[in-house]
């Protein structure tokens, strides 16, 4: 018998027993959704988790900081982030690009308001590679005039001066400061400024003489609503070797706040980085490279190790989300098999004809093994379908809600997959295939006379 024959028949058959067929297939369809909904569900969790990390730091970056000792048995002296590690850290496998910082804390005064901010220097080519948004301005173009590009958050941490109050964290308003036109004073040397108000020196009471203030010129300004976290935002940026310029002239031979110096107090001749970020090629090399950087003495860390742990967490919730579906799934088998056993009790003569006719008993089971498998393609077509349907309101009522938020989703909560919906029809038809292996043994081994005889 022809495979086409065969086709037509076990189609003809499932027709005969509508309702049947129907509820069977309903099963299936159950079951297919309910597998294709939790998966999608599971990997709509981990993809936005994903996204939320990009937006926060890049998986691939690598931040160094100086840590350990190097300089015989006394181990006295820090090692420190220069040129010369930089020049090394571009020498090494799977390294891409290395960017070194240089971070300064200032006190900045408006009006009665003042704040301390985070100055971080950088070079050219790594500020136009962070892509950032800008709503006015431009970002500092000048290696020797030192120019500041505002977060949009910045005025966050504006205070009343007089009264310690913050319009931002008591009121939820920014205070009334113009970043890119207003005069904002800067003091670099905030440890002569607390002296001076506070009468003097800890050490000896000596009367300390107020610093300098500076006004420094606006580049630009971040885009984006205050309050609102993303890298930066609260940071002020500039170039590295403005930023370098500006505290050799401002401090001269005087030790720089957070830079190290020698044993007897002196200054270094040059200024050593607060921080490098190494890019590595592939995320998949991160974890080694920040492994060597460690044993090498220095301090490495990578978002990449805990975003790993992440995932793995991710991975076993869709595991079990799945694993809840499958349930459903074999309820759906077990469905198909009580259908297909049926089935048979009611041919028993006809499968005796065929059998009588010469009928190959390996063509008796295909032909019981295609109805199953019809069922399982049915209701894997139908149940895909419904999961889209399901998947659009479901990412619908959470978009409405507040629920996206709470739970720190960005886009959609139910994501299918490409590959999950071909591989879900497949699964319903080999399941129904299944499910369908025993009745057909039976069928294929019914006698012929004591089929016929059978009423």
């Amino acid at each position: 018998m022809k495979i086409f024959d065969l086709l037509l028949m076990s189609m003809s058959n499932l027709w005969k027993r509508k309702l049947r067929t129907v509820l069977t297939v309903l099963g299936v369809v159950i079951g297919i959704t309910s597998i294709v909904v939790m998966v999608a569900l599971g990997n709509g969790l981990k993809e936005s988790m994903l996204e939320n990390y990009q937006n926060y730091s890049s998986m691939t970056q690598i931040r160094v900081s100086s840590g350990g000792y190097y300089g015989g048995g006394d181990q006295t002296e820090e090692k420190k982030l220069d040129d010369a590690l930089v020049n090394e850290l571009l020498a090494m496998e799977h390294v891409d690009q290395v960017y070194p910082h240089l971070t300064f804390d200032v006190i900045a005064k408006a009006g009665r308001y003042m704040s301390w901010i985070s100055l971080t220097g950088m070079s050219q080519e790594e500020m136009q590679g962070l892509n950032l948004k800008i709503a006015q301005g431009s970002l500092p173009d000048s290696q020797t005039e030192l120019k500041f590009f505002y977060g949009h958050s910045v005025l966050v941490n504006f205070y009343d001066e007089k009264t310690g109050s913050s319009p931002y964290w008591e009121e939820e308003k920014a205070p009334d400061i113009d970043l890119m036109n207003d005069a904002i004073f800067f003091i670099f040397d905030t440890d002569a400024y607390w002296s001076s108000r506070s009468g003097g020196s800890p050490e000896g009471g000596t009367p300390v003489k107020a610093p300098k203030k500076y006004i420094i010129e606006a580049s630009g300004l971040m885009e984006g609503e205050i309050g609102n976290w993303e890298n930066y935002c609260q940071d002020v940026i500039c170039d590295i070797d403005a930023l370098k310029a500006q505290l050799k002239h401002i401090f001269k031979k005087k030790a720089i706040p957070g830079q190290p110096t020698r044993k007897n107090g002196k200054p270094y001749n040059e200024l050593f980085y607060s921080e490098i970020i190494v890019q590595v090629d592939d995320m998949e090399n991160v974890m080694p490279l920040t492994q060597t950087l460690q044993d090498l003495g220095y301090n490495a860390y990578s978002s990449a190790e805990w975003i790993q742990q992440e995932m793995d967490s991710m991975n076993t919730i869709q595991a079990v989300l799945g694993a809840i579906g499958a349930v459903a799934m074999l309820v759906a088998a077990i469905s198909i098999t009580n259908t297909m056993m049926m089935s048979i009790y009611e041919r028993t003569k006809e499968i005796g004809v065929m059998k009588v006719l010469g009928c190959d008993i390996h063509n008796i089971q295909a032909l019981f093994l295609m109805e199953a498998g019809f069922i399982g393609f049915i209701g894997g077509v139908v149940g895909v379908g419904f999961s889209y349907l399901l998947s659009i309101g479901i990412n619908s009522l959470v978009a409405s809600s507040e629920m996206g938020a709470n739970m720190g989703v960005a886009g959609a909560i139910c994501r299918i997959p490409l590959w999950l919906s071909p591989l879900a029809i497949l699964f319903a038809i080999v399941i129904g295939m299944v499910a369908g292996f025993i009745p057909s043994l039976r069928a294929m081994r019914l006698s012929p006379l004591a089929a016929i005889r059978n009423e």
